[in-house]
């Protein structure tokens, strides 16, 4: 591939769900977004470098390109801010790059237009990344608006405990369709989760994962599943919760306060050798 810029619509490929942010004033925002600081940004996805090439004005860039198509596109694009340090060009897999703790070896931002298929699973890793500090990303509109849910809301899920438990999550704004080529099919929007922690118990995502397993019945009926519902009747009883609760009703401190009572003195509702919940099938992302 030539330096000369290729025609997205032709290039785009639906196994790595490219869609080619192209336009210039939706950039602009993302730029403006950013916190004010120095740290360097990791990138991910950078497809033909529209938003690497504002990242590399103000920051010092990583960036992961799984396409080798567009990696040697890249290559020549940014040869000059490849030379001089500013951008460092990762060409692969970010998921199988990072199979460790952290991405990066100190602290960074997070700024990306992200491949739809792969956005949850990458806003997860970064929330229990400890060199992780926020994210700044474009999602589907829907994800977005899970992990920003307030409690209440209809659309309050698990992503949006596991953001507010990390942090703050907010939608910056909304990006229609024909700022990128090819346009997706749904509308997008830039998250930001600005972190005050790292999400460290693997534990509260298994329990977490089992409360709103039925997301229309209560959380007394999905918790029952997987606990003993002596125990949380009990606990329910004591601190004034209504049994009647659906999960999108309860927030997130109530959540950590059940979570914790369970842990620190467990019960023995589960049947022998049960697993939890969502331990057969992977993780938030998959």
């Amino acid at each position: 591939m030539n330096r000369n810029r290729p025609d997205a619509s032709k290039i785009a490929e639906k196994k790595f769900g490219q869609n080619f942010l192209e336009d210039r004033s939706v950039v602009e925002k993302i730029i403006e977004a950013m916190p004010e600081d120095d740290l360097p940004v990791v990138e991910i996805g950078p497809g033909l470098g529209d938003l690497t090439k504002e990242l590399v004005r103000v920051r010092e860039v990583t960036a992961y390109e799984v396409d080798p198509r567009l990696c040697e596109y890249l290559k020549g694009m940014f040869s000059s801010e490849i030379a001089d340090g500013r951008l460092t060009l990762e060409c692969g897999d970010v998921l199988e790059r990072w199979k460790g703790e952290s991405l990066y070896p100190r602290p960074y931002r997070l700024v990306a237009n992200l491949p739809y298929y792969i956005a949850t699973h990458v806003i997860l890793k970064a929330l229990r990344d400890p060199h992780c500090r926020s994210t700044l990303t474009m999602v589907q509109k829907e994800v977005a608006e899970k992990f920003a849910a307030r409690e209440g809301d209809r659309n309050f899920s698990a992503l949006a405990v596991l953001a507010q438990s990390a942090g703050e999550a907010e939608i910056r704004f909304a990006v229609p369709p024909e700022a990128f080529n090819p346009p997706p099919k749904v509308e997008s929007a830039v998250l930001e989760i600005r972190k005050k922690r790292t999400l460290e118990d693997p534990e509260f995502e298994i329990f977490l994962k089992a409360a709103f397993r039925q997301p229309r019945k209560t959380l007394l009926k999905n918790l029952s599943s997987v606990h003993s519902k002596a125990r949380l009747h009990s606990l329910f009883d004591e601190w004034g919760v209504e049994r009647t609760l659906r999960p999108h009703q309860v927030g997130t401190t109530l959540y950590h306060r059940i979570y914790y009572a369970l842990k620190k003195e467990p019960d023995h509702g589960r049947k022998e050798n049960e697993p939890h919940p969502g331990t057969e099938s992977g993780s938030f992302g998959k």
